[in-house]
């Protein structure tokens, strides 16, 4: 089993930044993937950007922010620069273990003047 604990979300003012981090309740060395997805008010989860041998992100939020891990830490982090409004949401850790999909519970960001 693998326990994710988000953290770091919070309200910033719009072009602002913020790190969230993704801590796992066991080392995450063996694990190929882990991954942030979102969800807005009202809105269905969305994928936000996946960190295994290489990075991907949304195009939303490519160029803003920047998904890392420190497997010492088992951590995954993401930051977020020059954030909109419409990045508001819950955001959410995620990986597959041994064919079982894990989440955390999430971390509130709100963006707003």
């Amino acid at each position: 089993q693998v326990q994710l604990v988000e953290s770091g979300g919070g309200l910033v003012q719009p072009g602002g930044s913020l790190r969230l981090s993704c801590t796992a309740s066991r080392s995450i060395n063996s694990i190929t993937a882990m991954g942030w997805y979102r969800q807005a008010p009202g809105a269905q989860r969305e994928w936000v950007a996946v960190i295994g041998g290489d990075t991907f992100y949304a195009d939303s939020v490519k160029g803003r922010f920047t998904i890392s891990r420190d497997n010492a830490k088992n951590t995954v982090y993401l930051q977020m620069n020059s954030l909109k409004p419409e990045d508001t949401a819950v955001y959410y850790c995620n990986t597959v273990y041994l064919n079982k999909n894990y989440w955390g519970k999430g971390t509130l960001v709100t963006v707003s003047s």
